[in-house]
C-alpha cells in the first residue's frame, strides 16, 4: 500500500474518533476516486498515481471554487475550500512563486535562445515540476518570463 494511502487510512479513523463529519466525508470521497481506478484497471496504484489522482481532485475543487466564487455562492465556496485543505495535505509540498520563478528561470536558460512561440518546448522541459506545482501557475509563469 502507498504511503499516501496509509496515512488517508489512519486519518479517516482519526477524523472518525474526533466526530469530524467533513473530514471523515472528504478522505472517504478520494478513496473511493482511488479506488475507483484500481478496479478499473485491476493495479495497485503507486504513491505518483495517487498524487495524480489527488491533483485531479483538486483541479476540480479550484474549478468548482471559481464557479461558485462567480456565482456568489460563498457557502458552496466554502466547503470547496475546506476540501482543498484536506487535499493539500496529501499532495507533496507546492513551490512557492519563488521557488517556481527560479526552477523555470534555470530551465530556459539551460535551452539557450527561447522566444514565446517557443512555450511548448519550454512547457514540456518543465514536466518534471507538475508534482510540485499546478500547470496553470507553471504555464502563467512561463509566459510572464518568455514575454518580459
Amino acid at each position: 500500500m502507498s504511503q499516501i494511502k496509509e496515512k488517508m487510512a489512519q486519518d479517516l479513523k482519526t477524523a472518525m474518533k474526533n466526530g469530524d463529519n467533513f473530514t471523515r466525508d472528504t478522505i472517504r470521497l478520494l478513496n473511493s476516486s482511488i479506488k475507483q481506478v484500481e478496479v478499473d484497471k485491476r493495479i495497485t496504484l503507486s504513491d505518483g498515481d495517487v498524487i495524480s489522482i489527488l491533483k485531479s481532485a483538486y483541479k476540480q475543487r479550484v474549478d468548482a471554487s471559481i464557479a461558485y466564487k462567480e456565482a456568489g455562492r460563498e457557502d458552496l465556496l466554502d466547503k470547496e475550500n475546506k476540501e482543498m485543505q484536506i487535499i493539500l495535505q496529501y499532495l507533496p509540498k507546492q513551490l512557492s512563486d519563488e521557488e517556481l520563478h527560479v526552477e523555470i528561470s534555470k530551465t530556459i536558460k539551460t535551452m539557450g535562445e527561447v522566444t514565446p512561440k517557443d512555450m511548448g518546448k519550454v512547457m514540456a522541459a518543465l514536466k518534471h515540476l507538475s508534482q510540485v506545482a499546478d500547470g496553470r501557475r507553471i504555464s502563467e509563469m512561463v509566459k510572464s518570463i518568455l514575454n518580459q
